[in-house]
């Protein structure tokens, strides 16, 4: 099938993703310049599996032919099952739902082949660590070392998903096709092709085990006021296999779970946590955990498959979440939906504004079409000051705010933005109007998600670690900032991030891929109509064929025109300009109105 496309003229065989990827790479060849190949659509429309589709058929057009070991290549296609074993899970619309963004940067030498590549990753979905409703899963990496053959299962501790907290929040733990156990293994070999020593892949499921059995540690009203203990035997057989796991000292976890100690001029103040405030501890532990984890998951892939510094040329593919509006929408789905307005200005900028800028600069007479900018959402949320996420920053620094008053300090703010609304007796929450529809948010766990910092406790407990893989995901902390838990906020560095992205995407000619989501049923065979036609039209794909239509969707230079339809006029095409040719092979072959 690859072999087909491979050099054929865009559109000469059917539409299939490898055509894109084929002129994308034929672009880069012969126009010596960086492209990339945007993939959007909804959530469980299928971007994963195209970009894994588009990433092979680079891999065939710029692979090495004959090389042993690990090829570059090799390692690029491998990353796929690693991150989606510890980024990908089971949510209502999806199976297989990326809970980060992706872009990957495939780097060509000046032959056309894979010299190197980099991932970079976004916003994984902490909150999911410890948090699942029905009919949801937890990451597919739990899933997978439960099923692990009997000796990993033993030797990490761990056995039945329905016994743990962190995974028995729902019903549902398995999905369907999908066999954990082999996928455990597939995973395993998959992190061996891309570098991942035995050891090092060890002490990863040792943390994944360990995140597990810190979610069954429960906790009771202690002998002080406010203050907490372990609840039961089984709380503290808990602890141990954590401390254990994680090769750290058990009192010192027990601390860091039920105490905070407060820095004062005067020295330091040990301060109980009540039941609840070690509740929260013991998930920000595992959220922090296990976010440092796949960090260190991604950045290792990176080290492993090498940046070409000489590299004429990259293709980047972006796979990012799809536009989203569940029952309840979060924190992470309003920062999902703003990458998705970026995308889709992107998107506008390149195939509307461009198109329409070139006719006024040929100097073309048409009609200027008009099409909805959303720059007005994109500031809502993130303009500085007055947007969303700086309100949020700001209500996050104040010891006394809550959702309640964030939620009072927006409804003030923007009460005659035309994109913001307020829901009839709505306490907490809030409506944004977003190029794809309105999407009704819950601003109660905004303040919490929003706040990234690590707990100086949590820090120098697993700074402290006898094992240096758990030891180096938290290094010691500059001076200053290690006297304290210092807030940092998420929804900034998010923001920051996708700036970077669309900077890189500036530098590159791009190619679109829409993902369509048949139905909403997960089954084959099966077309709603309303709900494709409200994806298209959600896309944008509805508004650029209009544009087209009334533009010219058709361009050709002087000289190519020229080179394809001069034999019909060969008399005319040396005797006079280009601009001149083309007007009298026109006139010869009775066109009018051109």
């Amino acid at each position: 099938m690859m072999e087909q496309y491979k050099g054929a003229t865009f559109g000469e065989l059917s539409p299939h993703l490898f055509a894109i990827a084929d002129s994308c790479y034929r672009a880069m060849i012969n126009e010596h310049g960086s492209q990339s190949i945007l993939v959007s659509g909804e959530s469980g429309a299928g971007k994963t599996e195209t970009t894994k589709m588009l990433m092979r058929y680079l891999a065939f057009m710029g692979g090495r032919s004959g090389t042993e070991g690990r090829t570059v290549e090799q390692q690029v296609l491998e990353s796929n099952p690693v991150l989606e074993a510890f980024g990908n899970a089971k949510t209502v619309k999806n199976n297989n739902s990326s809970r980060f963004g992706k872009f990957v940067e495939i780097q060509f030498d000046k032959y056309g082949k894979i010299s190197g590549a980099a991932v970079r990753t976004y916003l994984l979905e902490r909150s999911r660590v410890c948090q699942v409703s029905d009919p949801e899963r937890n990451y597919h990496c739990f899933y997978m070392l439960c099923s692990a053959p009997p000796e990993d299962v033993k030797r990490f501790k761990v056995g039945n998903p329905r016994s743990f907290h962190y995974l028995n929040q729902t019903s549902c733990y398995e999905v369907a096709n999908v066999d954990d156990a082999r996928e455990y293994l597939e995973t395993r070999n998959a992190m061996d092709i891309v570098g991942i020593s035995q050891e090092e892949q060890d002490a990863i499921f040792r943390v994944v085990a360990a995140i597990l059995h810190l979610g069954n540690i429960n906790f009771s009203k202690g002998k002080e006021i406010d203050s907490s203990r372990l609840r039961d035997e089984k709380s503290i057989n808990h602890l141990k296999i954590v401390a254990e796991l994680l090769m750290c000292d058990e009192k010192l976890l027990e601390d860091s779970l039920c105490q905070r100690v407060i820095v004062t001029p005067d020295g330091n103040i040990t301060k109980p946590l009540d039941p609840d405030s070690a509740l929260q501890s013991r998930d920000a532990l595992a959220k922090t955990v296990y976010s440092r984890l796949f960090d260190w998951i991604v950045d290792k892939i990176n080290n492993s498959i090498g940046q070409d510094p000489d590299a004429i040329s990259i293709i980047g593919v972006l796979d990012i979440y799809g536009f989203e509006s569940f029952k309840v929408n979060s924190f992470e789905q309003l920062c999902i939906n703003m990458t998705n307005e970026k995308l889709q200005q992107h998107f506008n900028q390149h195939v509307f504004k461009m198109e329409q800028e070139e006719y006024t600069r040929d100097e073309i007479d048409w009609s200027y079409v008009e099409f909805v900018d959303n720059q007005d959402v994109l500031d809502l949320i993130e303009k500085k000051p007055g947007g969303i996420i700086a309100l949020l920053d700001e209500a996050c620094m104040f010891p006394k705010s809550t959702h309640e008053t964030f939620a009072q300090k927006m409804y003030q703010t923007y009460k005659s933005h035309k994109r913001f609304s307020k829901p009839k007796l709505a306490r907490t929450a809030f409506t944004i109007n977003h190029y794809a529809g309105d999407v009704t948010y819950q601003a109660d766990y905004f303040l919490d998600k929003n706040k990234d910092y690590v707990v100086a406790e949590h820090q120098a407990l697993l700074n402290s670690s006898r094992c240096s893989f758990v030891a180096n995901l938290f290094p010691p902390l500059p001076e200053e900032s290690s006297k304290q838990s210092k807030f940092s906020s998420i929804g900034t560095r998010f923001k920051q991030q996708l700036q970077a992205l669309m900077e890189t995407l500036s530098t590159t000619e791009p190619h679109y891929i829409r993902c369509v989501k048949p139905n909403t049923v997960l089954k084959p065979g099966i077309f709603e109509n309303d709900n494709v036609l409200n994806q298209l039209r959600c896309g944008g794909v509805l508004e650029a064929i209009r544009i087209s239509c009334a533009g010219y969707p058709t361009k050709r230079t002087f000289d190519e025109f020229i080179d394809r339809f001069g034999v019909l006029a060969p008399e005319l095409v040396d005797s006079s300009d280009e601009k001149t040719a083309c007007a009298a092979i026109c006139d010869k072959m009775g066109l009018k109105g051109y």
